[in-house]
């Protein structure tokens, strides 16, 4: 793992399940201009309220962990990070954060002087020569706590207006030569063309398409591009579906972390959330939580939080949002993802020779391709490989054919596969032909022995809906009883990142109606967001029955019982 990646690491929780997405600074071993920001900030502002009013601004430990992360440079002088995110619960002090970093844009130390080894950092910093830093939102309202700190930080005639000689104004600072901070909350279109320096994104689980939010997103994005400058996003959770600015920057982190965007890491992701198990409703489970979200934020009275919680009137996904910093699953959601995440087992792994199911699932290019194992001892759920298309990747992208078989081939080789149907579209050969050809004399059960011909592994879905149909309400019972386990970590980065993206399809499932049942679907036909590994785990716990339920397991389950000398009594 590098210095400043989790991207591919193994034993660490997926992407998705981590309770803390940022890592400890590495002191001394990546330059940055953070200690001087952070000099710069402390020495300058001062703390407008609370019970700190009139004392000097000082960071908590977490945000300097950011603010050192968010100013690392590599060798060539480029930031390691070109957008930074600090989601975080209601009350954490986004927004004295983010006007504190607005002022250092402005007027700080926040660009590359030279390299000076001597100096704590391993840099100097100097001011931008003509800043333009923009405080963007999609409604004035959004932006309104963050620009009434930067007023309070650096009020008229105050000491820091008069040593920059700031004409201080209600939405726009301006000093010479030419240097402005400013709101904005016009349309995308008034924003094009500006030479933007530095920019905060301010709440934007709000900047939907219907207002517009991800087109002033990208055109803050383009702006920045031109000059090098950085965009900084704050956010609350968002309410998952609404296809705002902060899930879609959530869904980026996340394909970056699992290795799925084309390029380097340039991320950066604050974010601290309450554990899946929370149980709001116990006052131990909660205070934990909330002790764990507010970990650094001292002036946060966590009984304050806990009795608005638990008023009759909150709403628990609403608390959930706010106060534990947990996105809630969407109304047509199959699975809770917390759910779904308590049946994640750290301590599963699969052993050579062990008895296994196989579900596949195949797709050349538009959806993901995934194979999945579920063990017939114990119907552990083990994904063994997802192939989803690079974020950024060219049109004519398709699915490495050759690696989808080598995996099959090393479950065939290392473990003892007893079944496996795999959906014959856009992956005929294999199911039809190869496959069988090399492991069908391995197999107990077939796909298709009705079929004409008879089929060992080709089990074509579009012919099964009924079938799997209720497989999805009988695994989704199954999770909820917690009847079902699937595993959690590997020192293989191939199966991490198979776990990662089987817990993030299972949360991108929605319900869909079929005939009197109801099966999983994609939110919409042409949603980005995957669900094909969700379906092989259906798959592979439907397989499993049946093949528990099938005389050929029976006759050789009473042979291997014979051979251990077991007396088999029929009553």
């Amino acid at each position: 793992m590098s210095a400043v990646s989790m991207r591919g690491a193994t034993g660490l929780p997926a992407p998705a399940d981590r309770l803390v997405t940022l890592p400890e600074f590495p002191h001394g071993k990546i330059p940055t201009l953070g200690y001087g920001v952070i000099d710069w900030v402390e020495r300058n502002l001062v703390q407008p309220n609370g019970p700190d009013a009139g004392r000097p601004f000082r960071y908590q430990p977490d945000q300097v962990n950011f603010m050192l992360w968010a100013y690392a440079l590599d060798r060539d002088a480029r930031w390691l990070f070109n957008h930074l995110v600090r989601r975080l619960a209601k009350g954490s002090g986004k927004s004295p954060f983010a006007a504190a970093y607005a002022l250092a844009e402005f007027l700080g130390p926040v660009r590359l002087e030279r390299f000076d080894d001597r100096e704590l950092g391993g840099c100097i910093g100097r001011p931008v020569s003509m800043p333009w830093v923009q405080i963007a939102a999609t409604a004035e309202s959004q932006t309104t706590n963050t620009m009434r700190f930067v007023r309070a930080f650096c009020p008229k005639g105050g000491r820091l207006a008069r040593e920059y000689d700031i004409d201080v104004g209600k939405t726009q600072f301006y000093r010479q030569p030419e240097g402005t901070l400013e709101v904005i909350t016009s349309s995308y279109t008034a924003a094009e063309g500006a030479q933007t320096t530095a920019a905060i994104g301010d709440e934007t689980e709000h900047w939907l398409p219907t207002h517009q939010g991800p087109e002033l997103m990208a055109t803050l994005a383009d702006n920045l591009a031109k000059t090098g400058g950085r965009l900084m996003e704050t956010a609350n959770s968002w309410k998952p579906g609404y296809g705002s600015v902060a899930e879609a920057t959530w869904d980026d982190w996340v394909a970056q972390e699992e290795g799925r965007l084309q390029g380097e890491q340039r991320i950066l992701y604050d974010a601290r959330a309450a554990p899946a198990d929370t149980d709001m409703s116990s006052g131990e489970s909660l205070r934990a939580a909330l002790e764990h979200v507010y970990a650094f934020c001292p002036w946060v009275d966590i009984d304050t939080i806990v009795g608005r919680i638990w008023r009759a009137s909150s709403k628990p996904d609403d608390s959930k949002r706010k106060y534990l910093n947990r996105p809630t699953a969407p109304e047509d959601a199959w699975c809770e993802p917390e759910d779904f995440a308590l049946l994640a087992d750290p301590h599963e792994a699969l052993a050579e020779g062990d008895e296994i199911v196989l579900f596949f699932d195949g797709s050349k290019s538009r959806d993901a391709t995934a194979l999945t194992a579920c063990r017939m001892d114990d119907g552990v759920v083990f994904p063994l490989g997802v192939w989803e298309r690079p974020e950024g990747a060219d049109e004519g992208w398709t699915v490495d054919v050759a690696d989808v078989d080598r995996v099959v081939a090393e479950a065939f080789k290392t473990f003892e596969p007893v079944a496996f149907f795999a959906d014959v579209r856009e992956f005929e050969s294999f199911a039809l032909t190869a496959w069988p050809k090399a492991y069908a004399d391995r197999l107990l059960v077939m796909a298709q022995p009705n079929g004409r011909p008879a089929q060992w592994i080709a089990w074509d879905m579009r012919g099964h809906g009924y079938e799997f149909a209720r497989a999805t309400e009988t695994c989704l019972t199954e999770i909820l009883d917690g009847e079902f386990r699937h595993a959690a970590a590997s020192d293989s980065k191939q199966h991490q990142q198979a776990y990662s993206a089987l817990g993030r399809h299972v949360a991108n499932c929605r319900r869909k109606a079929y005939r009197d049942m109801v099966a999983v679907g994609k939110e919409s036909p042409k949603s980005a967001k995957k669900i094909d590994a969700a379906v092989t785990m259906i798959g592979a716990r439907m397989l499993r029955r049946l093949v528990l339920a099938s005389p050929e397991w029976k006759k050789r389950e009473r042979r291997k019982n014979r051979k251990k000398g077991h007396v088999h009594v029929v009553m």
